[in-house]
């Protein structure tokens, strides 16, 4: 099982890009039958929802605020990870890891955070590379390193939290 990756902090590009990997690998663990899936799923869930949370509350505001990413960018993303928290939530919500039903919901977490990874690579963290400078990016790697640490430490991939932020993100979008 891939461990935790306990970050301080960094140029934001490498550290995001490092969460990224990680999640890979991740995914890959949840479709051997052999591991030990019930404690992967727990641990994805906790970063996964820390990462996002993070980059949403300390790195698109940011990326935006220097016309790094516009603010169609910042709700694309933001709406990837409300759809990558639904998919988390059904695969949560399976009893058995070693049911079909899991596989299949594994697989739908996989193509939601797949598109997600590759969408955010190309086009938010390529404008932050090339329209922000070097000490931007350490200091923005900095704070997501600490919201997303103290995010972690607080359980937030709990299934309860999980579904909070799926009912609030549906309760949002309908309000649009």
């Amino acid at each position: 099982m891939p461990k935790i990756l306990q970050q301080t902090g960094g140029d934001v590009v490498e550290v995001i890009l490092a969460d990224h990997r990680w999640f890979e690998e991740a995914l890959r663990e949840l479709r051997d039958v052999q591991a030990d899936r019930a404690a992967v799923l727990a641990d994805l869930a906790t970063v996964l929802i820390a990462h996002a949370e993070a980059e949403e509350s300390e790195v698109y505001p940011s990326l935006h605020k220097r016309d790094a990413i516009d603010a169609e960018e910042v709700e694309h993303s933001e709406h990837e990870h409300d759809e990558g928290n639904e998919a988390l939530l059904a695969l949560m919500e399976v009893e058995d890891t070693a049911s079909e039903e899991f596989g299949e919901k594994v697989h739908e977490l996989s193509e939601a955070l797949s598109h997600h990874l590759d969408e955010e690579e190309r086009d938010v963290l390529n404008p932050a590379r090339t329209d922000v400078t070097e000490d931007v990016r350490s200091r923005l790697g900095k704070a997501f390193a600490t919201e997303r640490a103290r995010l972690i430490d607080s359980g937030c991939g709990s299934l309860d939290t999980v579904r909070k932020l799926v009912t609030a993100a549906k309760k949002s979008a309908s309000k649009k």
